[in-house]
């Protein structure tokens, strides 16, 4: 908004020249998102208790976590309204991919809190339907497969880190493989938030990584160099992964050990899916799985744990899944287990900028 106000009268004051570069405005967008989620996270908490919107325990859970019962829940939905604002405010709006990524987040954050809202409401761990959750998910993942795959400009290959002469194309199967990273993507991140800050830290990281890639995707020169996918617009993305990062940000303030407040399926399943849209759209797919290892390690410990669960008919791999209640079982302290999880997801994040020069 701020750049379709204030750049045309660049001729005239020239300071508003600054408004043409996408480093000034996704910095603006971090900044924003987090004096947002500043200013409004206490009033925002007080709402929450007002309201008794509590987090709902489960029972089969660590022992420790019966203190954050009642602790107010549904967080997400400040992070959300944060990273839309500074989104809409800092971005150009005439640009599609803007737009498409806010359905995305929007969405998911939709999906989410129907599934808190039926918790809080039952009084129980379980939401909403996984089969209901599933299929709204891949609605919205597939209207993101299909604008990729028709727009003009993108296609169906896929970029594979290190390997530059090597671009599989998927063509009309390029859809499904969307769906399994958004989905995938969204439900990761939603398993991750478990313990105090776990996947708020995580989420900054890669939204951190995935803001410079934005920027070099959009930039023809650059993503030449790099030898990256050059995307028309994606550039703007940035703006929005800003937002993300100060929104997180933010949020961390209230949500560290001990939390004042959790993000709950609204913001989980959101970040997630956004994390995936992002992927997805600058065409840095396979990336996600590197910068995002955390949340693909605590996805597999729930899929291992489960499948050895029924194969063996009754052991289990971990003490307990996710990945995190593992070491919790094992005496690990909350903040130690997160901070070790956050050391990891650095040097994932690092190593993910470093492929740039490994092609």
């Amino acid at each position: 908004m701020l750049y379709h106000l204030l750049y045309p009268l660049s001729n005239s004051i020239g300071a508003f020249n600054v408004f043409r570069y996408i480093t000034v405005r996704s910095i603006g967008g971090a900044v924003t998102a987090f004096l947002i989620m500043l200013l409004l996270g206490p009033w925002f908490i007080r709402k929450l208790k007002q309201y008794q919107i509590g987090q709902v325990v489960r029972d089969d859970g660590p022992e420790t976590h019966l203190a954050k019962q009642g602790v107010p829940t549904m967080g997400g939905v400040l992070i959300l309204t944060a990273i839309t604002f500074s989104t809409l405010l800092w971005a150009r709006l005439d640009n599609p991919l803007v737009w498409l990524l806010l359905f995305v987040v929007l969405f998911f954050g939709f999906i989410g809190g129907i599934d808190d809202y039926q918790k809080i409401r039952k009084m129980t761990s379980a939401g909403l339907s996984a089969r209901g959750k599933l299929l709204l998910q891949i609605f919205g993942a597939s209207v993101v497969g299909l604008f990729v795959l028709l727009h003009p400009g993108y296609d169906g290959l896929l970029s594979v880190p290190f390997l530059k002469n090597i671009q599989p194309d998927l063509s009309w199967f390029y859809i499904v493989f969307a769906v399994l990273v958004i989905v995938g993507s969204s439900n990761a991140v939603n398993l991750t938030d478990g313990l105090d800050g776990l996947a708020a830290g995580p989420t900054v990281i890669s939204a951190a990584v995935y803001l410079v890639f934005s920027y070099l995707a959009g930039h023809v020169v650059l993503a030449d160099y790099l030898q990256i996918p050059y995307v028309q617009g994606a550039g703007e993305l940035a703006v929005f992964c800003g937002a993300m990062v100060g929104g997180c940000l933010g949020f961390l303030w209230f949500n560290a050990y001990p939390a004042q407040i959790f993000m709950g399926d609204v913001g989980s399943l959101a970040l997630g899916g956004a994390l995936g849209g992002v992927a997805i759209i600058i065409k840095q797919e396979i990336l996600l799985a590197i910068v995002g290892g955390i949340f693909v390690m605590e996805a597999l410990s729930v899929i291992l744990q489960v499948g050895y669960f029924k194969l063996s008919h009754g052991k289990r791999i971990f003490l307990m899944a996710p990945f995190h209640h593992h070491f919790e079982k094992k005496g690990w302290h909350e903040p130690k287990v997160v901070v070790r999880f956050w050391i990891v997801s650095v040097i994932l994040g690092l190593f993910a900028v470093a492929t740039l020069k490994m092609r």
